[in-house]
This record gives structure tokens, sequence and C-alpha cells, in this order.
């Protein structure tokens, strides 16, 4: 029942997405954990960020250290965590255009709903980092064929994102952007504009269900949903606002610790035992062990 669940929910996703009439805001998650928490608060799909699964799993940057099946591993608990889409980063897609097949039928047959797909070299770096490179968009088309060969009719939602506007500028993004759409992409990324007026003129210049990425303090300026679907677009991800606030808390809180040797002056940015366990569901397995036992 679950899945069934599951496969509606990422059909309504993609048909959301078609119509063009609301814009979606996909929060940010790097672990089970931070899903359920997306879901306990009332999202009805996320994302699971690249660069926040390498800092979670790994302590590192997003810097092309987080490997295929560290990625995929995650994605794949972080899918069964929550009963809502799931869209992952898959970076690059790790290889060529047959191991971005694998990666997609991996993804669907988890319960996953989407990819970002990117046509930066491998190893790649964050969006908002200097000193990108981009694969041929000749190059990248085989990638995205692929993926789109094997998600057909899975309801299965494949945003292509393009990194051209730092290394090449930003009319070869928008051409990119242009391409990827005609090809089959079900959403268009372009990568860091640099102004409030590109990310304006997005929009104006691609036709296409267009997805903005707000990170903060990054290379692009920050709106909010409503002031980004005003402008076109019909997604935005906050990649990385839960994995910054998370680290600000257990910093502060680490700190106070190791500073007073306690956690009281800490308790108004913390749950406590109870509001903890019934985030985790607690009770829901308690009675489960209480009907099993003998």
């Amino acid at each position: 029942m679950d899945k069934i669940m599951s496969l509606d929910k990422r059909k309504l996703l993609k048909e959301k997405i078609k119509k063009r009439g609301e814009i979606i805001v996909l929060p940010g998650v790097f672990d089970a954990l931070s899903a359920k928490i997306a879901q306990h608060v009332g999202f009805e799909a996320m994302f699971q960020t690249g660069y926040g699964s390498a800092a979670s799993l790994l302590g590192l940057p997003d810097f092309g250290f987080l490997n295929a099946g560290e990625n995929i591993e995650n994605a794949r608990r972080i899918i069964r965590a929550v009963d809502v889409p799931v869209i992952v980063d898959v970076d690059t897609g790790y290889g060529n255009p047959l191991t971005v097949w694998k990666i997609v039928n991996d993804l669907i047959a988890y319960g996953g709903s989407g990819i970002f797909l990117e046509d930066q070299v491998w190893p790649k770096r964050c969006g908002h980092m200097r000193g990108k490179e981009v694969i041929g968009a000749d190059e990248y088309i085989q990638k995205l064929r692929a993926a789109l060969a094997a998600s057909s009719n899975k309801d299965f939602t494949i945003v292509a994102r393009t990194d051209a506007r730092a290394p090449l500028g930003f009319d070869e993004a928008i051409e990119r952007g242009k391409m990827y759409y005609k090809e089959g992409a079900d959403v268009v990324f372009v990568e860091a504009p640099q102004s409030e007026d590109e990310l304006r003129e997005i929009p104006k210049k691609i036709d296409a269900p267009l997805l903005a990425n707000m990170i903060e303090n990054g290379v692009t300026p920050t709106f909010s949903a409503d002031e980004l679907k005003s402008m076109g677009y019909s997604m935005v991800v906050f990649p990385l606002s839960g994995l910054y606030g998370a680290t600000y808390a257990m910093k502060k809180i680490f700190s106070d610790l190791k500073r007073n040797g306690t956690t009281k002056g800490c308790t108004d940015i913390m749950l406590d035992f109870n509001e903890f366990n019934d985030l985790v569901e607690l009770s829901k397995f308690m009675r489960m062990e209480e009907k099993y036992q003998s």
C-alpha cells in the first residue's frame, strides 16, 4: 500500500509540474531524519542534496568526493523514511550514459520520484563554487537520453541542470537549457545566475518549467517562492537551509556544553526527549511491540 501511495504521489508531482500553475517548493534534505522533519512540517515533496549528503556522510565539501554508491544508498534510506516524493541529486551521473541509466532504474525501484542531472565535468563541485567546467552539450544529451529511456512511462521527473553560466556565459546556458528541454527534460535548471536581471531573464528566454536554486549567500540573489513564481518559475529548491540551520544549532549547543558543562542555556533551540520521540513515531512502534508480545 505504501508503494502504491508513493507512485500516486510521484504521478501527481509530475502532473503539477506540467500544469505550471503554481510553484513547488522543495526543501533540501540530507538524511532520513531531515526528510522526516520536512514531511512532518508539511512539505509534499523534497530534494536530496548532494552537497548535504557529502557533508553529512563524509564531513567533506561538495567537491566530487561523494561516489555513486554512497549517494544512492543515502537516497534509498531517505525515500524509505517518508511517503512523499523525493527528487535525488545524482550530480553528473557518475560516469557515462549507462551509469545514468542504471541509477535511474535503481531509484525508480526504490520509489524515488526524480533526479537532478547536471552537465559538469567530473569530479564536479557545488554550482556556486569557482572553477567549474562543463562537458559538451552533445555528450550531456546522451546522458539525458539514457535517463529518459530508463524513466519512460514511470512518472519520474528529470530535472536537466546546466552549469554553463560561469565557464561559458549566460547565452550558452540559455541555449543549453532550450536544448535540454527539447530533448525531453521535464524541468530546466540554469544553475547560478549571477544577478537579479539574469534570474528574471531566464523565464523570458526558455519556455519550459523552470527551477530556481536559492542558496543563502550564494552566487544568485535570493527571493521568496511567491516572488519566483511571479518571475515565471515552476519550482524552487532551498537545498542547504536545513543543513546550515542544523549545523548552526549543533555548533552552538556543543560550544555551550564545552564551555559551561551544561546545555541548559540551549533548550530553546532543542527538542526535548518526548518531542523527539513523537517525531520518530516511537508510540507507533511501542504499540506494535505490545501487539506481538506473547
